[in-house]
C-alpha cells in the first residue's frame, strides 16, 4: 500500500520537468535494484541516532588543551570507558587505560618499559579498546566506520569490530585473530590505529566559534590539527579576522598581530610557525628605546617560561613600545582614510601635550605614565619616522611571502565564514549588533546600510574579496582596510564594543578610561525575546533552536551564567588561554551536543601532555545539563537528514520513472 501511494505521487510532466535531475541520477543507480538498495541504505541512516557535535571558543593559542580535548573528546570517552569496565576496573587503571587511548604512541613506549608480561598486556588491552571501539561507533554506519579505519588493518579490525565472540566457534576465532596481531608483531600499530579511530568517532562534528589566535603560544599547531582533521567548521572571530587581514597586507593589522605578541611573549607563532622575521623590529627597539626602561611595556609572561628572564624582559617590553607607537601612527592613517568609521575620537597622539607630561581624552587631560616619545613630532604625530617606514616596510613583506601563514588563512577561508546555522543552532563569535530597543543595528559597509543576516552575509564576502583576485581593486583595497575595522570598530559584528582602549591602557593610569562599553547585543540578548526575534530573522527553525556564540570570557568566578535567555542562547568563552584564567576562573568550556540533547562541560586548567602520558591525568570537567529529550535525536531529526530525504524522495522518483517505461535503466 506504501508503495503504491508513493508511485501515484509522481506524474509524467513531473518526471519531464526533472528529467535533466533523473538522468544524472541514472548515472550512478542505473537499475531498479541499484535505487532501491541506496533507499533502503538511506532510510536506515535516517533511523540512527544523531552524531556528536562539539563546540569550542576563544582558544587563544592554547593548543595543548585544545588537542587533549580533541583526544579525550571533552571527557566523553572516560565516561565510555566507566560505563563498559565500572565494575571490572579501578579509577586509577581507567585513568591509565585513557591515557592509552589519548596518547599510545608515547603511552606504549612508556608501558614498554615498565611492563614484564607484554604479551598478556597486549591481550588484554586489545580486547578491551575493541569494546570500546564498538560502543563509539555504534551511532554510525559501517560505511561511515570503515571510512575511518587505516587501510592497512581496515579488514581486521572490522572483523573484530562486528564478529562479537557469542559462541565457542566465534569465540576461537575472534581469539586467534588477537594471538595472531600480538604473534606477527603488530600490536604496537593494532593498538594505536584502533585508539586514533576510537578518538575520531567520539566527536562526529567540531564548531569552533572564533578567535584560534593571540594570547597563547600554539595558534599554528592548532590550525595544522585542523587541517588534518575530518569534519570542522570555523566562525571567525575578531583575532582571526586580525591575522587574516596581516595576512592580506594590512599593516594596522600586522602591527596589532605583533604588539600582542610582545605583551604575552608569545613568539612561537611569529617566528617558528610563520618564519616572521623580527630582528628588524629588536634591532629597532634596541636602538631607539636604548636607555628606556619601558616599564610600562613590561610583557606579561607565563612564570617560568623560556622567556621569563631579565635579558627576555628587557628586550621584549623595547620591541613591545616601538610596534606600539608604530600601531597608533598607522591606525591614525587608517582613520583619516575612512571618516565614515567615525573612529576619530581614537586618535589619541595629537592630544598629547607639548610637553608630553598629560594627554587629553573624552575632554578630560590625564597625567602620562610615560613621557618617552622619540619618534613622535607633535607637530605631525602620525607620520612615520624614515626607519619606521623602513621596518613597516620589511614587516609587512615577511607576512605576506609567508607561505604557511597564507595556507592556514586559506583553511580559515574553505572552513570558515562569518556565521552558521547547523541544525537550528545559528553560531557567531560576537554579536549581531542590535539598537537599543532590541532591534537589528544597521551598519554602514561600503556605502550601504546593512542588518542582521544581511551585514553579516555581506562582512563575509568583502572579507574573501580581499583575498579573490577577481574583485576589483577598489574593493579588495577597501576589504583588506575593513579587516582592521573588524578588529576594533564599534559597529563590527566581530567587536561590537564603543572603542579599543590600548592607548589608555598603556598610558593611563585612571582604569575607568579602560572601559570598553558593549554593544547593545550584550545586554539584550539576556532576554528570550530578543534572542527569538534574533533566530526569526535568521531562518532558524525548529522547537529547539539556539545562539551559540563566544568574545566575551564568562566570569564563572563571579556568579555570571553561560545559559541565557531561558536556554535559548549559550556562550562558551571560558576562558582557554592562560591570561584569562584569572578572569572567567576557569580553563574553557566545551558544548556537546548529543542524541540525547545538550551538555555544557566546563573545564579546569590542564596540566601538560607529558603529565597525562605519565599519570594518566586529565582535564578535570564539570558537566551542565542544558538540555536533554526524552526521546533520541535520529539523524532524520538534522539537517544531514533533511538533505538525505531530498535524496531519497529523487531515488523515489526514478524508481517509478523506471518502473514506468519513463527512463530508461542502464
Amino acid at each position: 500500500m506504501g508503495r503504491e501511494n508513493t508511485i501515484h505521487r509522481y506524474t509524467a510532466e513531473q518526471i519531464e520537468n526533472d528529467r535533466r535531475v533523473l538522468e544524472l541520477l541514472s548515472q550512478t543507480f542505473g537499475t531498479i535494484s541499484a535505487a532501491s538498495s541506496e533507499i533502503i541504505n538511506l532510510e536506515a541512516i535516517l533511523n540512527l541516532p544523531k552524531g556528536t557535535e562539539h563546540f569550542v571558543a576563544d582558544l587563544h593559542g592554547e593548543d595543548e588543551a585544545f588537542r587533549h580535548i580533541l583526544k579525550n573528546a571533552s571527557g566523553n570517552i572516560k565516561r565510555k570507558v566507566r560505563e563498559i569496565y565500572a565494575n571490572e576496573m579501578r579509577d586509577t587503571d581507567i585513568s591509565q587505560f585513557c591515557s592509552l587511548i589519548y596518547y599510545p604512541e608515547q603511552k606504549l613506549e612508556l608501558i614498554k618499559s615498565e611492563e614484564k608480561d607484554l604479551d598478556n598486556f597486549y591481550n588484554i588491552t586489545l580486547h578491551r579498546l575493541v569494546k570500546v571501539l564498538q560502543s563509539v561507533s555504534s551511532k554510525y554506519t559501517r560505511s561511515k566506520v570503515r571510512k575511518a579505519l587505516p587501510k592497512e588493518y581496515a579488514y581486521i579490525i572490522e572483523e573484530l569490530l562486528h564478529e562479537a565472540p557469542s559462541g565457542e566457534s566465534k569465540q576461537m576465532y575472534y581469539n586467534r585473530i588477537v594471538e595472531t596481531i600480538i604473534s606477527t608483531g603488530q600490536s604496537d600499530d593494532f593498538i594505536i590505529a584502533i585508539c586514533n579511530v576510537i578518538q575520531r568517532l567520539s566527536i562526529d562534528r567540531l564548531h569552533i566559534l572564533g578567535d584560534i589566535y593571540d594570547r597563547g603560544q600554539g595558534a599554528h599547531i592548532i590550525l595544522d590539527t585542523l587541517a588534518n582533521y575530518q569534519e570542522f567548521d570555523i566562525q571567525w572571530g575578531n583575532h582571526d579576522a586580525l591575522w587574516m587581514g596581516a595576512a592580506a597586507g594590512n599593516d594596522c593589522n600586522i602591527a596589532n598581530v605583533l604588539r600582542i605578541a610582545m605583551r604575552y611573549g608569545n613568539m612561537d607563532t611569529i617566528e617558528e610557525g610563520y618564519g616572521i622575521n623580527l630582528v628588524p623590529l629588536a634591532s629597532f627597539a634596541m636602538e631607539t628605546y636604548a636607555d628606556d626602561l619601558c616599564e610600562v611595556f613590561q610583557p606579561k609572561l607565563e612564570s617560568g617560561s623560556a622567556s621569563d628572564n631579565v635579558r627576555s624582559r628587557t628586550l621584549l617590553s623595547k620591541m613591545h613600545k616601538a610596534i606600539s607607537i608604530i600601531q597608533f601612527k598607522l591606525e591614525g592613517k587608517m582613520i583619516e582614510k575612512h571618516p565614515e568609521w567615525k573612529m576619530n575620537g581614537r586618535n589619541l597622539l595629537d592630544k598629547i601635550s607639548k610637553d608630553r607630561k598629560s594627554v587629553t581624552v573624552n575632554g578630560k587631560t590625564y597625567p602620562m605614565r610615560d613621557t618617552f616619545l622619540p619618534t613622535v613630532d607633535p607637530e605631525k604625530p602620525y607620520e612615520l619616522t624614515a626607519e619606521e617606514r623602513e621596518l613597516v616596510n620589511k614587516l609587512h613583506r615577511s607576512f605576506v611571502i609567508s607561505d604557511k601563514l597564507r595556507r592556514h588563512i586559506n583553511l580559515l577561508l574553505n572552513h570558515g565564514c562569518i556565521y552558521n546555522i547547523v541544525n537550528s543552532n545559528l553560531m557567531f563569535h560576537a554579536s549581531v549588533p542590535l539598537n537599543a530597543d532590541g532591534s537589528l543595528k544597521e551598519v554602514d559597509v561600503m556605502g550601504k546600510k546593512l542588518k542582521g543576516k544581511e551585514l553579516l552575509t555581506s562582512v563575509g564576502m568583502l572579507m574573501r574579496a580581499a583575498f579573490n583576485n577577481d574583485a576589483c581593486p577598489k574593493e579588495r583595497e577597501y576589504a583588506r582596510d575593513y579587516y582592521w575595522y573588524l578588529w576594533c570598530g564599534p559597529e563590527s559584528p566581530l567587536f561590537d564594543k564603543a572603542a579599543m582602549t590600548t592607548f589608555e591602557r598603556y598610558f593611563i593610569a585612571d582604569k575607568k578610561t579602560h572601559d570598553e562599553p558593549k554593544g547593545h547585543y550584550y545586554v539584550l540578548r539576556e532576554q528570550e525575546n530578543i534572542v527569538d526575534s534574533i533566530l526569526d530573522s535568521f531562518g532558524v527553525e525548529g522547537p529547539h533552536r539556539h545562539i551559540i556564540n563566544g568574545h566575551v570570557p564568562v566570569k564563572v568566578g563571579k556568579g555570571e551564567q553561560p545559559i541565557k535567555a531561558n536556554g535559548k542562547l549559550m556562550v562558551i568563552d571560558g576562558g582557554f588561554a592562560k591570561a584569562y584564567h584569572n578572569t572567567t576562573g576557569i580553563a574553557g568550556y566545551t558544548l556537546v551536543y548529543h542524541s540525547r540533547g545538550f551538555q555544557l562541560v566546563q573545564h579546569d586548567p590542564f596540566s601538560n601532555t607529558d603529565e597525562a602520558i605519565r599519570l594518566g591525568t586529565d582535564i578535570v570537567s564539570t558537566i551542565q545539563l542544558v538540555e536533554l529529550s526524552q526521546q533520541r535525536v535520529r539523524v532524520r531529526d538534522t539537517d544531514k537528514g533533511k538533505e538525505l530525504q531530498a535524496q531519497i524522495d529523487e531515488l523515489r522518483e526514478l524508481l517509478y520513472a523506471y518502473r514506468n517505461g519513463l527512463i530508461k535503466t542502464r
